[in-house]
């Protein structure tokens, strides 16, 4: 992986820590898709939260340079798809999560989870 790429990555999870998402994984699916490189993943405790979280992502993410490509689900607060390219950020409720469950989905790829 080149340095911008891990750059970005470590820059996304540390946001997320720092405003108390749960459950953060970092999904590899590099080998496995085209789609982008890595899934990050994330629980929000409310929509309120999950919106916070997509706001706090792209405005500290443009900060460092980082454009949002395309971004979809902010209205409802329980999904949140923020496309950066080389990497997806999914924000989601609980239930979504658990919903979806698309760490099922991409079982084969490569997950870090993100103890905090």
């Amino acid at each position: 992986m080149h340095n911008a790429l891990k750059e970005k990555k470590e820059k996304t999870v540390e946001i997320l820590i720092n405003k108390k998402a749960e459950n953060i994984k970092v999904i590899d699916i590099g080998e496995l898709s085209v789609v982008a490189d890595y899934f990050i993943i994330a629980t929000g405790t409310s929509t309120t939260h999950v919106q916070s979280l997509s706001e706090n992502l792209e405005e500290l993410l443009a900060v460092e340079g980082y454009k949002i490509h395309h971004k979809e689900g902010y209205r409802s607060g329980r999904w949140i798809l923020m496309d950066y390219n080389d990497i997806v950020i999914h924000l989601f409720s609980k239930e979504e999560r658990e919903f979806y469950n698309l760490e099922r989905l991409w079982a084969d790829a490569n997950t870090t989870n993100i103890d905090l």
